[in-house]
């Protein structure tokens, strides 16, 4: 057990702002390469990248004409960036923000639940965030929405097919941003926002995320990092077995090939791998920002959470995002949110420092 020995510390700026730097540009990083990910594997996304002349992966994703990644990725390609597109990890680290500034650490399923029927387009979600809005809705009364009691059981949200799915996993960053030295508080905010659409390892999967940035900035390594995380999720879960998994490919040249041998029977957005990999990109480059979220993306599955998760991470451990990854976005961040379109990095990170500061001194 690694957990007894961390103290909770007051958030770092600048911390919190390569956290927000580091998840922002590992999402545009994946994002143009997401569909072919999934459309033609890995074996098509590394001819992409071979093709453009972009393995090592090292810097944002080049365009080629007419391309997959052209029809649906120009806009996050290297000389084509000018914001963050808007992507629902974007939306969702947003989401728990506003969430915990509206009701603090306090709030429950249901505040979860309204946050989204408030906030979040129902056509920006997926799998199991859109299998529980559409229960949602089924059993929406305004009443609801207006705070009171929901008057069905809204457990039902999370019987879904796809509730042990990476969605509530790239939910989760900013639970463990806003809690550092407090990787258990980190785990149970996580877990209540998860199980509004997600059950076991997928509740799991995001309290380890969650735990893990909470444990990074007061843990000496990685390594303990990993561990302090690791005592927030049942042991012998298979989520734990996943993190084992991708800790002990740490630096292997045949890692990516593994991975994919491991998991070749289950969905590419599942928690499972997709965990399994974001740790293994984290652990094999923990001093290269590049390295991490590129290896990360050019490996496969869910590209721009992945990077997201990673780059997310990475931050937190202290080192600088370098210029090159966040000088194209310019720090405009796009989301699609009710009332919002596009907001300010500087802003976010204020933002983000101030709910830290407020569950530090027990105000939230």
């Amino acid at each position: 057990m690694w957990g007894w020995n961390l103290k909770a510390v007051s958030a770092d700026p600048a911390r919190v702002r390569a956290a927000w730097q580091g998840r922002i540009s590992g999402c545009i990083l994946g994002k143009p390469v997401e569909v072919l990910s999934f459309q033609q594997g890995l074996e098509g996304l590394r001819i992409y990248l071979e093709d453009t002349g972009a393995l090592p992966l090292r810097d944002y994703v080049p365009v080629k004409e007419g391309s997959t990644v052209d029809r649906l990725g120009r806009n996050c390609c290297r000389g084509h960036i000018s914001r963050a597109e808007p992507d629902d990890d974007i939306n969702y680290t947003v989401l728990a923000l506003t969430l915990l500034e509206d009701r603090g650490t306090g709030f429950d399923v249901t505040d979860v639940a309204r946050a989204w029927l408030r906030l979040l387009p129902a056509g920006t979600t997926w799998t199991a965030e859109r299998a529980a809005y559409a229960t949602l809705l089924a059993n929406m009364a305004q009443e609801f929405v207006n705070g009171a009691d929901p008057g069905f059981d809204i457990s039902l949200c999370s019987e879904n097919d796809y509730n042990d799915w990476i969605g509530a996993q790239i939910r989760a960053d900013l639970y463990g941003w806003v809690c550092p030295g407090r990787p258990a508080l980190a785990a149970e905010l996580a877990a209540r926002d998860a199980s509004l659409s997600h059950r076991g390892d997928g509740v799991y999967g995001a309290m380890f995320v969650a735990a893990l940035g909470a444990a990074i900035p007061v843990s000496p390594d990685l390594e303990t990092a990993v561990d302090a995380a690791l005592d927030e999720i049942p042991c012998d879960s298979r989520t734990a077995a996943s993190v084992a998994f991708g800790r002990g490919l740490a630096g292997r040249s045949d890692a990516v090939e593994r991975l994919h041998s491991e998991y070749a029977d289950i969905s590419p957005v599942h928690t499972l791998n997709n965990l399994s990999l974001v740790v293994w990109a984290l652990l094999s480059a923990a001093d290269d920002f590049g390295a991490a979220i590129g290896d990360a993306v050019a490996a496969g599955w869910d590209t721009d959470c992945n990077g997201a998760t990673v780059g997310g991470l990475f931050g937190l451990t202290g080192q600088e995002i370098p210029d090159q990854w966040t000088s194209p976005w310019n720090g405009k961040v796009g989301v699609s949110l009710a009332g919002y379109s596009e907001l300010a990095l500087d802003d976010l990170v204020s933002r983000t420092l101030n709910v830290a500061n407020r569950i530090e001194n027990g105000h939230a």
